[in-house]
């Protein structure tokens, strides 16, 4: 899977969560993640996640650490487990630098306030999956924590390559491990 870090500010808004939107913006073909920070403003309208639509909860950050990946050749049940592949290595990560954060789902909590955001959702060519974790928790519509304000991390840069890999190596190793075994 190919990585990148874009270092201009995208305000993410939803739009973003499309089949080839990493590929036509940033040249990056086939399965890949990106990462970027910017304020968070997803409105109903491009929600996708119905749960959230049904009860009028649209998503603000004034400032979010957003990961989109897109994947290829994979079915909608494979994309949510690599979503929560995702989460999962945010939250090793955290625990790695001394934080204990809680995992419900697909959501990652600090001190019992929401961390994290994350969906995964199937176009007619690819998985796709948002994954956004607060920088600043202030002015979030729920209960939030963020990176920078409630945890202390300053190099969310560094903190966004660090995930981006681990989470890239965790699936070449699971395809690798699916190669070294014989069929019984």
């Amino acid at each position: 899977m190919k990585t990148k870090f874009v270092d201009n500010e995208i305000k993410y808004e939803g739009f973003q969560l499309s089949p080839h939107w990493i590929y036509k913006n940033f040249n990056i073909q086939g399965d890949a993640i990106v990462a970027f920070i910017g304020e968070c403003d997803v409105k109903l309208g491009e929600m996708v996640d119905i749960e959230d639509v049904i009860n009028n909860e649209p998503i603000y950050s004034k400032s979010m650490l957003s990961f989109i990946s897109e994947q290829f050749n994979i079915g909608l049940i494979e994309g949510v487990l690599r979503q929560r592949l995702m989460i999962s290595t945010i939250k090793e990560e955290l625990e790695q630098r001394g934080y204990t954060v809680r995992r419900d789902g697909d959501d990652l909590f600090y001190d019992n306030r929401k961390l994290t955001v994350s969906i995964a959702t199937k176009s007619q060519t690819s998985i796709l999956i948002h994954t956004g974790v607060n920088i600043i928790s202030t002015g979030a519509p729920v209960k939030a924590s963020g990176l920078s304000e409630d945890i202390g991390i300053t190099d969310i840069k560094g903190f966004a390559l660090n995930i981006m890999q681990k989470y890239s190596d965790e699936l070449d190793d699971i395809v690798m491990a699916s190669t070294k075994v014989r069929g019984v």
